[in-house]
């Protein structure tokens, strides 16, 4: 799968150590919309060759680990109900022929466009979603904040935005939204500090009341009313999105971007205090 020139998809010698690396999480430096886009190329290229004039370029072996290389990518953007019923060359050899496909190269032919392509317009289509709608990333040059619950629930915000489709897919962007909210106020509300006399502490869901007394403290007096505002509306905008039931990828996208502009907010604040 690489080359000097680096990721490509015309290799024919798999590297087994990074098809399990991917299998275990994303790469560091290319999206599993990449990575599975990729993957789906070599994989059809390399059934087509195989079924039609019986030409391997990998060992059925290696044709298992990159089919499960891929099934694990595309169950990671929520579309693997579009992985082939077949997962190495021997279980293609037996599906086409238990389908039409003994001593017929074209109904093989047929069977992988049958499975790859709608699975290769999928990837291509999130991937042009991707370039022109990529969600707010942070002024700083670090891409994580150093926070390890709120960057997990970042990363999955961002996946789960890039797959995005449906008015239920857009509401469920808030539920990301609000996990982010929540793993935000685990992480920065401090009952030994936030907590006033007699109160009793705010239970971890109830976000808006422990990010708007963190707020409170690290942002004190009028001069800082504005930004003490954001905390509440981005609060409040999140929720509105998760109980929105005909959700849209427009406002989606709006709370997706305010809710990992407001973790860095806070995480510049912390850097202060």
């Amino acid at each position: 799968m690489t080359t000097e020139e680096g990721w490509t998809t015309r290799a024919v010698v798999l590297d087994l150590d990074l098809l399990r690396q991917i299998r275990r999480g994303p790469l560091a430096h290319h999206t599993d919309v990449e990575v599975a886009l990729a993957l789906t190329q070599l994989a059809r290229r390399e059934f087509t060759s195989f079924g039609t004039d019986g030409h391997q370029s990998v060992t059925d072996d290696d044709s298992r680990e990159m089919m499960r290389t891929l099934a694990a990518t595309l169950r990671r953007l929520s579309i693997d109900n579009l992985v082939p019923p077949f997962l190495d060359f021997p279980a293609f050899r037996t599906y086409w022929n238990g389908h039409g496909g003994y001593n017929s190269w074209q109904a093989r032919r047929d069977m992988i466009v049958t499975w790859f392509e709608p699975m290769q317009e999928r990837l291509e289509a999130l991937e042009d979603a991707s370039l022109s709608g990529e969600l707010a990333g942070p002024i700083t040059p670090a891409q994580r904040m150093g926070w390890p619950a709120v960057d997990t629930e970042v990363q999955e915000l961002r996946r789960h935005f890039h797959a995005a489709q449906s008015p239920q897919d857009y509401r469920n962007i808030g539920n990301d939204c609000v996990a982010v909210l929540e793993a935000l106020s685990a992480t920065v509300y401090n009952p030994a500090q936030h907590l006033r006399d007699g109160e009793t502490e705010p239970a971890g869901a109830q976000t808006k009341q422990r990010l708007e007394r963190y707020a409170d403290d690290a942002l004190p007096g009028p001069g800082n009313a504005e930004i003490r505002g954001l905390v509440k509306k981005t609060i409040e905008f999140a929720q509105a999105v998760k109980h929105n039931p005909d959700g849209t990828r427009v406002r989606a996208g709006i709370a997706a971007d305010a809710v990992i502009q407001l973790a860095n907010i806070l995480r510049r604040l912390a850097e202060n205090n």
